[in-house]
């Protein structure tokens, strides 16, 4: 699998699949969660009222598909993160589980491509250079022949400094 890295809006990029980092409600939420449905429309909120309705709320490190609606991808791969409450270990599980549970269903849904925003690294207040060295970790050690490539979507300057360091290690 290729691995890109780039700086900017995740609701632009053109992918099979696109990660949102939702909360467990999967009713709708800030940052990249708020900017995939505004940028989406209704047809993905309406997608996880179904999802929720049939399953209940998302626990902590699942992922779930919904159409992307309005975006330039075909789905929107969405993962509960987890929020930074200073126990590294079960957190960092957590958020490798995001990362694993969305590519094991991008894989089930034939995806090739595969974009990721910073998870876990806004609001929810995940160290950054923690979080980057687990979503690349997680995406060496997935092996896919279908999944071609992963983007890794950086959101500002300080994210992709961290990004392009660990990739060159």
């Amino acid at each position: 699998m290729k691995i890109e890295l780039i700086t900017g809006d995740i609701t632009k990029i053109e992918s099979d699949a696109i990660v949102n980092a939702a909360n467990s409600s999967l009713l709708g939420g800030g940052g990249v969660d708020g900017a995939i449905r505004r940028t989406g429309g209704d047809a993905i909120l309406e997608e996880c009222r179904k999802i929720r309705n049939r399953q209940g709320k998302c626990k902590t490190g699942e992922a779930v598909v919904t159409t992307a609606g309005n975006l330039p991808a075909k789905y929107v791969i969405h993962t509960v993160d987890p929020v930074w409450n200073d126990n590294e270990e079960k957190s960092s599980k957590l958020l490798a589980n995001c990362y694993k549970n969305s590519l094991e269903l991008a894989e089930s849904l034939n995806v090739k491509t595969i974009a990721f925003p910073n998870i876990s690294t806004g609001v929810y207040r995940f160290p950054k250079e923690l979080a980057g060295k687990i979503a690349i970790d997680e995406v060496k050690n997935f092996k896919s022949d279908i999944i071609e490539k992963i983007i890794f979507v950086c959101f500002g300057d300080e994210n992709e400094e961290i990004y392009k360091k660990l990739l060159k290690e």
